[in-house]
């Protein structure tokens, strides 16, 4: 099997859980978010320590947190996909999946959004022509429904914003998510001490501190780790395997799934502007993704008459 095959796989693998986690956080429906939140992070860690222990790359984390402008930027990092780790969790819990997936069909857009302003990176027509009629999707929604899709728009410019930030970050994408729950991990202990020790009662009143007293609660919260740590490293492999315009082809797989899980399994109601308002994001994703692999292309073309060039010249 050739790498880049092996990279479509992993990459595969990794949308695959992505979009199909809703079925598991539903069934932590009962346990409040910011407890599974906290579970998450610190199984996370444990995961992603046994990996980098068995890599040997343990002594990277220092490295990643080296300077105060290391540590700076990480911590960003962190707050970044916690906020959207919480609210990913939370929509699930209410039963707003379709708009989490809505969020994630959207973030690829956003992104592209945010280098123009961030990295002043240039944008085709057919990408300006994808965005605004993202944008125009977004805009019929909430005048369809009377309020913005908040919680998809949060979702999507959380990670987009992540994304910006991990530009800045020099560990690789194991070592420095590492380094992102690791900063994380002594609120989540906090948390949860609270929660056990103290009766805390948070943001609700419920079914609070449930690990230990249940094994099936238990169970569940500590797969939040490999959950987690699993998909980040497929991705990982296949970054480095695959070229970007497939990433980004194979990326939608993720928000498929979600919406799939929303309307199939949870009942979730689509009303006739989300019906409207869905076809116009794949419209535009679509358009996103054939100028992606335009672009692409002709970077090679550039890159082998260039090389050609250089070949005649010697």
């Amino acid at each position: 099997m050739s790498p880049p095959l092996r990279g479509v796989l992993a990459m595969i693998g990794a949308n695959a859980i992505w979009g199909l986690s809703p079925l598991y956080y539903k069934l932590l429906a009962h346990v409040p978010p910011l407890e599974v939140l906290s579970h998450r992070t610190l199984w996370s860690l444990v995961f992603f320590g046994i990996v980098l222990a068995f890599q040997g790359r343990l002594g990277a984390l220092a490295g990643a947190l080296a300077t105060p402008r290391r540590l700076a930027v990480v911590a960003l990092a962190s707050l970044m996909i916690s906020a959207n780790w919480f609210l990913f969790i939370y929509s699930i819990q209410i039963g707003r999946t379709v708009e989490t997936s809505l969020g994630y069909y959207i973030f690829p857009l956003v992104a592209v959004l945010l280098g123009v302003f961030a990295f002043a990176e240039p944008l085709s027509r057919g990408k300006w022509l994808a965005v605004g009629i993202a944008a125009g999707a977004v805009i019929i929604l909430t005048l369809g429904l009377g309020v913005a899709p908040w919680i998809s728009l949060a979702l999507a410019f959380s990670f987009a914003i992540y994304g910006v930030i991990k530009k800045q970050v020099v560990a690789g994408p194991v070592v420095s998510v590492t380094a992102e729950v690791l900063i994380l991990a002594p609120l989540a202990l906090i948390w949860l001490w609270g929660v056990h020790v103290q009766g805390w009662t948070g943001l609700v009143g419920r079914n609070l501190g449930v690990f230990g007293s249940e094994w099936r609660d238990s169970l569940l919260l500590i797969v939040s780790g490999p959950l987690t740590a699993t998909p980040m490293i497929l991705f990982s492999y296949a970054a480095r395997r695959v070229a970007l315009s497939t990433i980004g082809v194979i990326q939608f797989m993720n928000p498929t799934l979600q919406f799939s899980i929303a309307v199939l399994v949870f009942a979730e109601t689509v009303t006739r502007w989300h019906a409207i308002a869905f076809p116009l994001i794949w419209l535009a994703l679509a358009i996103y993704s054939f100028e992606a692999l335009r672009q692409e292309r002709s970077s090679r073309r550039a890159a082998v008459r260039s090389a050609t060039e250089g070949t005649t010249l010697i």
